[in-house]
């Protein structure tokens, strides 16, 4: 039997279907700009930027991984933090000299930090960084591994920096300078297995772990970081080697290289413009990368309209797997089915494997905008009309959502459980974050892909790579 709020909840897709459908009757044709969803991502943007410019610590440039709850900085949320600076100054949100005095203050401690094998009190080792930083020493925390991908993402907005701060301003000067030594400071070789294939991850305590980087997945740009090196590159046939572990298959009617979560979709797509170049692999199968995000968000949304696992409210509007926080871990059950629960989790449906257990995340939708910008769009509204204040606060969207997760006998561990509505996140996530901003610029401006198809390495990369055609002709 339906309840009062699945009838509203049906209502209000009816309604925004309707919007939908009149939205696309206006809609223009400059990007970006379409029908009333222009005048919302000024909001989404304005808000977002606000993330990374005010959570950020000003005397050292780290960014949190979370808020309201910071227990330490993300490099992976510093990576998207510098082309959001940039975002704020085209957007009018802050001046070029605020945002070059903190890229500035971001390098200058990169640069400076200290990098050594051992376990405590460095920022890194052999020019990558830890994942996690204390934020206020920006020290190692804890344990935590020595990261490849997210040295790579905070790679990414360095590279940004290096060419968005053109200028001969002393200040802007010394950005490309930093930015130039610590790209050309990371040493890949040391990192790879062999020579060919590039670990995930090195503790002080036990050296390499077993793992390395294989199938389709968000290392799209870490591989081209590291061919593109002109100090310590990987050879050029490690692209091959990579695509070789790629699992091509069927995902509700879309044909792509498989992979479940939304992120890996879409964080290297972030920095890089893959519209009409290709290698060898994208060659073969007559698209490319950019496509195959395109697929990956479609299939994403009709997996969700199908809802074979019977959750609350998924739909045409309501969509979206990825990486993002969850309710707790318990299980419960749900529409006559056992189901478990989980906090952090990536979460992702492809026909490799599906992990979902009701949590939408709108970073989900929001990092694919350029992709397919008819179904994320809508999306976005219909979250930000549904929720309100509980999902859309001072920072844009919290992190997650599950509308089937109305257990109020149990302490979620982030957010608040609404017996009617679920369960909502009460933080913001600069992973998450990051490409919900930048993606929406890239669909309205081309911010950053435009910046970085000027990059010296990033074209080597891509180019040793085997990529060819397009911007890169």
């Amino acid at each position: 039997m339906k309840t009062p709020w699945i009838m509203a909840f049906v209502g209000l897709l009816l309604l925004s279907a309707c919007d939908l459908q009149q939205q696309q009757t206006n809609q223009e044709t400059a990007p970006g700009t379409s029908g009333d969803y222009a005048a919302f991502l000024d909001q989404v943007e304005a808000a977002t930027f606000r993330y990374f410019w005010e959570t950020t610590n000003p005397d050292n440039g780290l960014t949190p991984d979370r808020y309201p709850n910071p227990p330490f900085a993300s490099i992976a949320a510093v990576g998207f933090a510098l082309p959001a600076y940039a975002v704020g100054v085209e957007r009018g949100y802050i001046s070029r000299a605020e945002a070059t005095e903190r890229t500035l203050t971001t390098l200058r401690f990169f640069w400076q930090a200290p990098q050594g094998p051992q376990a405590t009190g460095v920022t890194g080792y052999q020019g990558f960084y830890y994942h996690f930083l204390d934020m206020q020493t920006g020290e190692r925390y804890q344990t935590v591994e020595l990261s490849t991908i997210d040295t790579a993402l905070l790679m990414g907005g360095v590279l940004f920096a290096q060419s968005y701060y053109d200028g001969s301003a002393p200040q802007e000067t010394e950005i490309r300078a930093l930015a130039d030594s610590i790209y050309r400071r990371t040493d890949w070789k040391w990192f790879a297995d062999g020579g060919d294939r590039l670990r995930m991850a090195w503790h002080p305590e036990q050296g390499f772990g077993s793992a390395t980087w294989r199938g389709y997945n968000e290392a799209m740009l870490l591989l081209i970081l590291s061919l593109g090196s002109p100090t310590h590159p990987l050879p050029g046939e490690a692209w091959n080697v990579w695509t070789t572990t790629y699992r091509w298959g069927t995902f509700y009617g879309q044909e792509f290289v498989q992979f479940s979560p939304l992120f890996g979709h879409q964080y290297s797509h972030i920095f890089i413009d893959f519209r009409e170049i290709q290698d060898d692999y994208m060659a073969g199968r007559g698209i490319d990368y950019f496509e195959n995000s395109r697929r990956a968000t479609l299939a994403q949304q009709a997996y969700a309209e199908d809802n074979p696992a019977g959750f609350t409210g998924y739909g045409a509007h309501f969509w979206g797997l990825t990486a993002c926080d969850g309710p707790a871990g318990i299980t419960r059950t749900v529409s006559g089915d056992s189901v478990r629960f989980h906090t952090y989790w990536a979460r992702g449906a492809s026909q490799n494997d599906i992990r979902d257990d009701g949590t939408l995340a709108p970073t989900a939708a929001g990092g694919s905008i350029p992709f397919a910008p008819e179904i994320c769009l809508p999306a976005l509204k219909a979250m930000s009309d549904w929720y309100g204040s509980r999902l859309y606060g001072q920072y844009g969207f919290l992190d997650a959502f599950n509308p089937s997760f109305t257990f109020t006998d149990v302490s979620p561990n982030h957010g608040t459980v609404d017996p009617v509505n679920g369960w909502v996140d009460d933080n913001y996530l600069g992973i998450d974050e990051g490409p919900i901003l930048l993606m929406a610029e890239n669909y309205r401006s081309e911010l950053v892909w435009r910046v970085l198809k000027q990059n010296k390495y990033i074209r080597a990369g891509l180019q040793k790579a085997g990529f060819t055609g397009g911007w890169l002709r």
